[in-house]
């Protein structure tokens, strides 16, 4: 079945290659370093044997950052090649790793045959770590014929995943007993990893409760004292479908407080120009809010089209929704991250379907860290509400979280380390 599977990406690798050049203009990949998916870039680094990362996007690449700067504050001669396939997780790497010699970021190559043996030619890792749902079969067998070892960490193998590996039979636990160690990010995705065949599977929690406690990112005085001035709250991770949602969660706000704000930051901020049209037809002041403006006067929808500027806002807000959990045709893969806005004292606001972080979602609904909305009037019913107080923050609540995440983090450096050591 690997020999199938190697020959059918090498037939349709021309395919997989003009998808990237659509892409590229599209400007869905970085213009210049989009060669570095097809390894025809000339890219030259000082790190050689690196510890390898990989993660598909923005949430996978922060769940390690925590690890990756422990890793490198207790050996500074350790070295770390990060690879992602988004702009947003490459942005996320450069901002947060920018004085950092010895960590490098490269964009993942397709996974074909003759490019994953050319990758590892070139950087010859010394053990190689997959983030999440990253199972690219041509990697692991060309890993692990070099005897490479192999983690996968916070592993996430959701019902739809595991149907799709299930149907392959054989190939999937040929394709899972590749990895040395998986460490499962929920209890469903240990179970079903150990139904695809992987070896020495444990579960100590999800990465993403681990916070970065070298993050010290805060609106600027300016910012804070503009926002002052009125009542906010603040929509993240919103997915196409859900900002109308809370356009009009805005619009019922705005007949008990005219003075309040609502600041909407899309997952994909490529979206921002169409979100601004949807406010602008709703006869709503809207403005596209870049690092270097300042807020207009009279404005009532701020939309965020810059990385990195959740926590800012944690910080300041106390209400918060969060997206891609009102929209039914992702209920098998619903859900954003919801930790690090608990970790800030917010108030937190979701859809029902939030799959990808059920057992978070349960565990903060029980303890009235965050709760569930059905359509705007209920978001707007309970901002409202929030509306009628100054933000609380609840510490016996974060400690509670953050102890975990501390647990949770120990345990991976200590398995991590039996392969680095």
């Amino acid at each position: 079945m690997f020999f199938t599977y190697r020959f059918l990406t090498t037939l349709i690798f021309p395919l997989l290659a003009l998808i990237i050049f659509i892409r590229k203009f599209l400007n869905k990949e970085d213009l210049t370093r989009y060669k570095e998916k097809f390894i025809l870039n000339k890219f030259i680094s000082k790190i050689q044997n690196p510890i390898w990362f990989h993660g598909a996007s923005i949430g996978e690449i922060k769940s390690i950052i925590p690890i990756i700067k422990h890793l490198t504050k207790k050996d500074s001669k350790i070295k770390i090649l990060i690879t992602s396939v988004t702009l947003s997780s490459a942005k996320i790497v450069e901002t947060e790793f920018k004085n950092f010699e010895n960590i490098c970021h490269h964009y993942f190559p397709l996974d074909v045959p003759f490019l994953t043996s050319k990758f590892l030619d070139i950087w010859k890792p010394k053990l190689v770590i997959f983030i999440d749902s990253e199972i690219w079969p041509n990697f692991l067998y060309e890993i692990k014929k070099r005897n490479i070892s192999l983690v996968l960490l916070n592993g996430r193998i959701t019902k739809k995943t595991f149907s799709r590996w299930m149907f392959l039979g054989k190939f999937s636990k040929e394709v899972f007993s590749l990895f040395d160690i998986c460490l499962a990010a929920s209890k469903d995705s240990y179970n079903n990893l150990l139904k695809l065949g992987a070896r020495n599977v444990k579960f100590y929690g999800n990465l993403k409760y681990i916070s970065d406690n070298e993050n010290k990112t805060i609106l600027n005085k300016k910012l804070v004292n503009q926002l002052n001035k009125y009542k906010v709250w603040c929509a993240t991770n919103t997915h196409e479908g859900e900002d109308k949602i809370c356009i009009q969660a805005h619009k019922e706000i705005r007949k008990e407080y005219d003075t309040v704000l609502t600041i909407i930051i899309p997952r994909h901020i490529n979206r921002v120009n169409n979100i601004l049209k949807l406010c602008t037809n709703e006869g709503l002041s809207t403005q596209i809010l870049t690092e270097e403006n300042s807020i207009n006067e009279n404005v009532e929808i701020l939309l965020i089209n810059s990385f990195g500027n959740l926590l800012k806002y944690y910080k300041y807000c106390k209400s918060v929704f969060i997206g891609k959990s009102l929209i039914k045709k992702l209920e098998l893969v619903g859900g954003q991250n919801p930790i690090e806005a608990a970790q800030q004292g917010c108030q937190i606001y979701h859809g029902p379907y939030v799959y990808n972080f059920n057992e978070v979602y349960n565990y903060f609904n029980e303890n009235n860290i965050s709760k569930v909305i059905n359509d705007s009037k209920e978001l707007s019913t309970n901002i409202i509400n929030d509306f009628k107080s100054s933000k609380n923050v609840d510490f016996n609540k974060i400690k509670k979280i953050d102890t975990y995440g501390r647990t949770i983090f120990q345990h991976t450096i200590s398995e991590l380390k039996e392969f680095i050591e």
